[in-house]
């Protein structure tokens, strides 16, 4: 089924139940280059990949629905949820434009592959959960569509890691640190989440990215500014 049947199938629907999709207006045109609101926040450029990898509780949802947020005003973001876990108000609070935000279910990795690369095809942005037994080539073909096609693309895998070379930046969740809690007590303000990032997307270096999270409003890059300086995005 092509992205266009797709919407076509699903216009109109605002719930979203496995297997569906909820559609969004119209799109904009492709192509084009980001331009950030918010100073110290990141974008993820089109035709990248971006990959963040660790357990839940350390942000990694967040991290990469706000390198699609500037995607997202100039056409629809699809997330490809596995877990059925997504709250479309984590894409809102990052600048996701509410009225451009599709959720596809889908947690059986025979036709995960298939829905992904529709989407990667037919979509500006793509945030795709990675269930278990996705295959390697199957992640570097939608790596590949990405760049083709000049989708920005974040992997997440449920279980495991992303293959080496599949993606232009990789994030691997290295620490999490609350603020406001006091002794076990209090108002939490908010959190700072910590990365190790490796990849084409800082020269092949390691480098540590803390990013700055108070919940309801836009990420902001406090540290590795080198992987993307204020007011550009990511390739």
């Amino acid at each position: 089924m092509t992205t266009a049947e797709l919407a076509d199938r699903f216009r109109g629907k605002s719930v979203v139940q496995p297997g569906e999709v909820a559609t969004p207006g119209a799109s904009s045109p492709r192509g084009g280059s980001v331009s950030p609101v918010h100073q110290g926040t990141w974008g993820l450029a089109p035709g990248r990949t971006l990959s963040v990898v660790g357990p839940p509780g350390f942000g990694l949802t967040r991290v990469g629905l706000a390198a699609l947020a500037d995607q997202s005003r100039l056409g629809p973001v699809a997330y490809l949820d596995v877990r059925g876990w997504l709250c479309p108000a984590a894409a809102w609070e990052v600048g996701i434009e509410a009225h451009r935000l599709i959720v596809v279910r889908c947690d059986n990795p025979v036709p995960w592959a298939r829905v992904a690369a529709t989407l990667v095809s037919g979509l500006r942005a793509v945030f795709a959960e990675v269930p278990s037994g996705a295959k390697e080539a199957q992640l570097r073909k939608l790596a590949m569509l990405a760049k083709t096609h000049r989708t920005a693309l974040v992997l997440r895998p449920v279980h495991g890691d992303i293959p080496a070379g599949v993606s232009y930046l990789r994030l691997e969740a290295a620490g999490v640190d609350w603020a406001g809690a006091g002794d076990g007590h209090g108002r939490l303000e908010g959190r700072r989440l910590r990365f190790q990032a490796t990849g084409k997307g800082v020269r092949g270096m390691t480098t540590t990215v803390e990013f700055e999270d108070h919940g309801t409003d836009p990420l902001r890059v406090v540290s590795g500014l080198a992987i993307a300086p204020a007011g550009h995005a990511i390739g």
